[in-house]
């Protein structure tokens, strides 16, 4: 039987700041989905107030990603956000305490510098589990910026069965819940005639569909990275990558299957995603390019390590299986041509299509070994930085 156990959870959100009102082509690993300009008051307060509803709330950590530029202006920013809600106990970290962060890595002699950080996505959630694990938080939950959350028992949901073993002896140390807009767990993505080689909504509502059917935990193909709970057993032994380009939330349970473990799916704990609406949708395409071209290199190329569980597409299916199989250049050339007389970007989905066969494949070959390496590290930092006195006494004061 399943039992609800007290835990210390720290609930991570990161937010994105950017000098611009709008997102603008960049390096790869730190163009992001969405930004508020330093102009605007963006997704932020309404989440936080949200959370005021939610029973046995402990600490926040706010990540603050910025262009170096406007970093220390876009903390204060969001320093000043996070005053407006001083019944929440809120710790908000951006330039100034990463630079004490680093400053305690390099006292540790710890010499991660990309992997690391406020930014990419992949390296600022690396972050959120270094600050978990140096805090003494047994388990992390993360939320985006832009969700709003309205079950008081969100918590505790999130919380339900995580560091238990299942019937069949399986420990479950990382889950996931789903994000809707209107109340549905059904995605509500396009599958018009442009989208006939890229139909993520299909398979997507079809994995969904038997996962809301069946038992309230179940073996998870998908990761909501901002409905995402996480054990201090997993995010001690496996990090995120920080070289791929979005989706490192989906990546994620990749590297926990290949490393032995899983992610398992919570049907019973969701929050509502309210993004902001995009123009650049073929800057979107551009980045997805990049991540799919990546995730198939890397798990090709981890399929030539020995001690590494192999990932096969076909225990994948439906969903992400068809987008890890060798045909995905071919169909990111056919959805991007399609999109690019279907959709209103069309140039932005026409510079998407020349990327699929140039920077991105080049960007996968260059990168797709370079987890590894730094995975094997991983376990070894997070022990270092362990219970922190220090980073404690800065950041939880």
């Amino acid at each position: 039987r399943w039992k609800r156990v007290s835990m210390n959870p720290v609930v991570i959100i990161p937010t994105f700041v950017s000098a611009r009102g709008r997102v603008e082509s960049g390096p790869v690993t730190t163009t992001y989905d969405h930004t508020t300009s330093m102009s605007a008051s963006g997704e932020l307060p309404r989440c936080l107030e949200s959370l005021r509803c939610v029973r046995g709330l402990g600490h926040i950590i706010v990540l603050v990603i910025a262009e170096p530029a406007i970093e220390n202006k876009a903390a204060s920013k969001i320093r000043a956000v996070a005053e407006q809600f001083p019944d929440l106990n809120i710790a908000v970290v951006g330039a100034p305490e990463m630079a004490l962060v680093r400053q305690r890595m390099e006292q540790l002699n710890i010499g991660l510098r990309n992997e690391v950080g406020l930014a990419g996505y992949g390296a600022m959630r690396n972050l959120g589990l270094l600050l978990a694990g140096a805090l003494d938080f047994d388990s992390v939950v993360f939320v985006d910026d832009d969700v709003v959350i309205d079950d008081p028992a969100f918590l505790e949901k999130a919380m339900y069965g995580l560091g238990k073993l299942t019937r069949s002896g399986v420990p479950i140390l990382a889950k996931s819940g789903y994000l809707n807009k209107e109340g549905e767990y059904l995605s509500s993505r396009s599958t018009k005639w442009y989208n006939r080689y890229w139909d993520q909504a299909t398979a997507f509502n079809k994995w969904i569909s038997k996962a809301m059917k069946g038992p309230r935990l179940s073996r998870s193909n998908h990761v909501c990275g901002g409905c995402l709970a996480l054990h201090r057993e997993a995010f001690r032994r496996v990090s995120f990558d920080p070289w791929i380009a979005r989706g490192e939330d989906l990546d994620y349970m990749l590297d926990l299957r290949m490393y032995g473990s899983d992610i398992w799916f919570d049907n019973t704990w969701y929050m509502h995603h309210l993004p902001p609406e995009t123009k650049r949708e073929g800057l979107r395409f551009r980045q997805d390019i990049f991540r799919w071209l990546y995730e198939y290199r890397k798990v090709e190329y981890g399929r030539t390590q020995i001690d590494l569980l192999q990932i096969k597409p076909q225990s994948l299916l439906p969903y992400p299986g068809p987008f890890l199989e060798p045909g995905i250049t071919r169909r990111i050339k056919r959805t991007a041509w399609l999109r690019s007389f279907g959709r209103p970007d069309g140039a932005g989905y026409r510079r998407a299509a020349r990327a699929a066969t140039g920077e991105a494949s080049r960007y996968a070959e260059a990168h797709c070994s370079k987890y590894f390496g730094f995975q094997s590290m991983w376990p070894a930092v997070m022990k270092r930085m362990a219970n922190d006195a220090i980073l404690q006494s800065v950041l939880l004061s």
